[in-house]
C-alpha cells in the first residue's frame, strides 16, 4: 500500500485524540444520570458551563475528521474484491462525520453566544443539556451510523489472518453492540430513552476507535516497513 506512513500516523492520532476526548467529557448535569445540582428545563442557566462542558466537542470534531481519514486509508488498503465493503463503510463514515460535526458546531457556535446575549428562545430544544433534545437525537443517529460503518469495514478484515482478523472482529463486535443496544434500549424505554443510548453507543464506538486505531497503526506500520 502506498502512503502507508500517512495511514499509520492517521490511525495513531485517531486513537490518541479519542483517548484525550474521553478524558475531557464531564458527568451529565441533567437527565437520568445527573448526580445532583441538576439543570432543568428550560435550560437557561448554562452560561457558567462554558467552556468546560464543551471542550470535548472541539476534540470530537477533530476525531471525526481523523475517523473519515482512517476509513479512507482502509479503503485504499483493501483488496479489489473487498473495496465494495470499504467503499460502503467510507460512505457511512462521511455521513456520520457530517451529522456529528454539524451537531457539535451548532453547540459551540450557536447555543453559548445565544445564552450570553439573553436570546433563550428555542434553546431548550437545541441544547446538549436537554436529555431528549435535538443534540442527543443527532448523536444517537451519528454514532449508530458509525456502528454501521464498522460492520462494513469489519468485513474487509474478517477473513484475514492474525492482526487483520482481530481488527475485523473488533469492528463487527462494535457494530453489533452499537446497533443492538439501540434496539434493546428502545424496546425497554420506548421514546423515553433520554440519553441512555447515547452514553452507551459513545463508549462502544470510542473504544473501537481507540483499540482499532492502535491496531491499525501497527498494521500500517508493518505495511510501510515492507515497502
Amino acid at each position: 500500500m502506498k502512503n502507508s506512513k500517512f495511514a499509520f500516523y492517521s490511525s495513531a492520532l485517531l486513537a490518541l485524540i479519542t483517548i484525550v476526548t474521553f478524558g475531557t467529557v464531564k458527568p451529565p448535569i441533567t437527565g437520568p444520570f445527573c448526580p445532583g445540582n441538576c439543570i432543568d428545563y428550560p435550560f437557561t442557566e448554562i452560561a457558567a458551563q462554558f467552556p468546560k462542558d464543551y471542550i470535548w466537542m472541539y476534540l470530537s470534531v477533530v476525531m471525526m475528521l481523523l475517523y473519515v481519514t482512517v476509513i479512507t486509508c482502509i479503503h485504499y488498503y483493501s483488496s479489489e474484491e473487498k473495496k465494495i465493503f470499504s467503499h460502503t463503510g467510507l460512505v457511512f463514515s462521511i455521513i456520520t462525520a457530517t451529522v456529528l460535526i454539524i451537531d457539535y458546531f451548532v453547540q459551540v457556535s450557536v447555543i453559548q453566544p445565544s445564552i450570553l446575549k439573553g436570546e433563550t428562545e428555542g434553546i431548550a430544544l437545541l441544547t446538549q443539556y436537554n436529555p431528549h433534545g435535538i443534540f442527543i437525537a443527532l448523536e444517537d443517529l451519528g454514532y449508530m451510523l458509525m456502528g454501521i460503518s464498522f460492520l462494513f469495514i469489519g468485513l474487509v478484515f474478517i477473513k484475514s489472518k492474525g492482526l487483520g482478523k482481530t481488527i475485523g472482529i473488533i469492528f463487527i463486535t462494535g457494530s453489533v453492540l452499537a446497533i443492538g443496544s439501540f434496539i434493546v434500549i428502545s424496546l425497554v424505554y420506548g421514546i423515553h430513552r433520554e440519553y441512555i443510548y447515547e452514553c452507551i453507543v459513545i463508549v462502544v464506538d470510542w473504544l473501537v476507535l481507540i483499540v482499532n486505531g492502535i491496531l491499525l497503526s501497527i498494521l500500517f506500520r508493518r505495511a510501510n516497513l515492507k515497502q
